[in-house]
């Protein structure tokens, strides 16, 4: 069920019309949010519900027998653990396993092929199998005390909002939260509708009228011959996963609110960062944080001297790579973002050229940068990657002409967009309005045109891209 269709505006309007009835009683409450999550994700295919819940029931059964055994709790960590990463190894990653063993069978002269099982990938599987692992980890070390309540966990686990694209929900956020009967106050329900409009003038008039371009352009038999063209193009694409991913994060918060629960802030305006370490901390950032709490801290972070500590970010980085696709562009992806984090580790350039007042250039760097490596995100093949990027690199092809098919709407939205990112740049944002008046008539005023955009500027309904994630 997508957010940007009807069935699910319907189904939203059906819940939230109930949901002051079943908000008074714990169970009732549960019950109630879990029912109703899984009737939204089992909208795609009932028969991953079993999955859901199977993983589920795991991690919760651990938890508890963490609590009751003390002595068995490496063991019991090592089964939840075992059970989340085999499900998503094997749907997300077995067919990537045998291609791979195939190519190198080839090369070593094996006449041998292991058919491929072309496994469906289940929705925002890589979102909640990641969720109920922190559940059991946190239980383990001892910062969490597990609920004994079935319905309470899978409330945690199953949210529809935040579901299948996050954002990543810890247990010590949303379990507590999960315990109230407050309903939502006026502010609440107001920061909910502008972050709900706002989520939604993202993805359907920016993102879905962006997503045509990007999508014909890496579609072409050959790459368009023109450097001008790939660099906007990579702009676009930028820009498209930003506001389609930024969106639905915006919307999951947005329909959190209007429920009485926070959901964490998942983006920070990532394009105006100022290097790569800044970056992550704007960029998917319960995703970054996670990797940050569960894998890069605990094997030493940055306490075991430098050579260490970049073989600890690259294996991270790497991993956040896998954990996006199975395909080495995504590989490839990750690993040039560890080459970023590590040169800027030993030469602290973005501290450097911020220190010489060039924040500017900083950030105009680090987001040509990022634009490098998204073709590698973007490309289907690492074959198209390199093709793109010779390009990109090839001032002598000049060819403005390809310009032209971009059309002047999209580049209008880039236009707006970079307009946008560069007052978060200036701190305007933080600036004070004259007057209250202006500051309470502004945001129902733009709440309001972001409304009439969607209605009557939206592109063509796309899927969210990391759907596919």
């Amino acid at each position: 069920m997508l957010f940007n269709s009807v069935p699910f505006l319907a189904f939203v309007a059906a819940f939230f019309a109930l949901w002051p009835f079943f908000r008074g009683r714990h169970n009732l409450r549960w019950g109630y949010l879990v029912a109703a999550s899984f009737v939204f994700y089992g909208w795609w295919d009932w028969r991953y519900l079993l999955l859901l819940i199977g993983s589920g029931l795991i991690d919760y059964a651990a938890a508890l027998a963490m609590q009751r055994w003390p002595y068995l709790r490496r063991l019991l960590l090592v089964a939840s653990l075992a059970a989340n990463l085999g499900s998503l190894g094997l749907f997300k990653y077995l067919d990537f396993c045998i291609e791979n063993a195939n190519e190198m069978a080839r090369l070593a002269g094996w006449n041998a092929e292991w058919p491929l099982l072309h496994l469906t990938l289940p929705v925002g599987i890589s979102f909640y199998t990641f969720q109920s692992m922190s559940y059991t980890i946190d239980v383990y070390r001892g910062q969490l005390t597990p609920t004994r309540n079935v319905l309470h966990f899978f409330a945690y686990l199953s949210i529809f909002p935040q579901l299948v694209a996050g954002p990543i929900v810890r247990a010590t956020q949303l379990l507590p939260q999960l315990e109230s009967q407050t309903p939502p106050t006026a502010e609440q329900r107001w920061e909910g509708l502008r972050l709900i409009v706002h989520g939604y003038f993202k993805k359907m008039v920016v993102a879905d009228a962006l997503a045509p371009v990007v999508d014909s352009a890496f579609s072409a038999t050959a790459p368009a011959p023109s450097c001008p063209f790939w660099w906007v193009v990579m702009v676009m694409f930028a820009l498209q996963i930003y506001c389609d991913f930024s969106g639905y994060s915006d919307i999951a918060r947005g329909l959190g609110r209007w429920m009485g629960y926070d959901f964490p802030l998942n983006f920070n305006h990532p394009y105006t960062a100022v290097g790569f370490r800044d970056f992550w901390a704007r960029w998917h950032i319960s995703l970054s944080t996670w990797f940050r709490d569960y894998l890069y801290l605990p094997l030493g972070g940055s306490r075991g001297g430098p050579w260490r500590t970049h073989f600890n970010l690259w294996l991270t980085m790497l991993v956040s790579g896998l954990w996006h696709g199975a395909g080495w562009p995504f590989v490839l992806w990750g690993a040039l973002h560890a080459a970023y984090l590590s040169l800027e580790r030993v030469t602290q350039w973005p501290q450097r050229l911020c220190d010489a007042g060039m924040r500017l250039p900083a950030t105009l760097l680090t987001m040509a940068l990022t634009l490098l490596a998204w073709v590698f995100f973007r490309s289907n093949s690492v074959t198209q990657a390199v093709a793109v990027m010779k390009i990109l690199f090839d001032p002598s092809l000049s060819s403005l002409q390809p310009l032209m098919w971009l059309g002047p709407t999209n580049m209008l939205l880039v236009t707006v967009m970079f307009l946008r990112e560069l007052y978060f740049w200036l701190g305007l944002d933080r600036t004070p309005l004259p007057t209250a008046r202006w500051h309470v008539a502004l945001q129902p005023l733009s709440v309001a045109l972001m409304i009439v955009a969607c209605v009557l500027l939206r592109g063509p309904g796309q899927a969210f891209v990391y759907f596919q994630f």
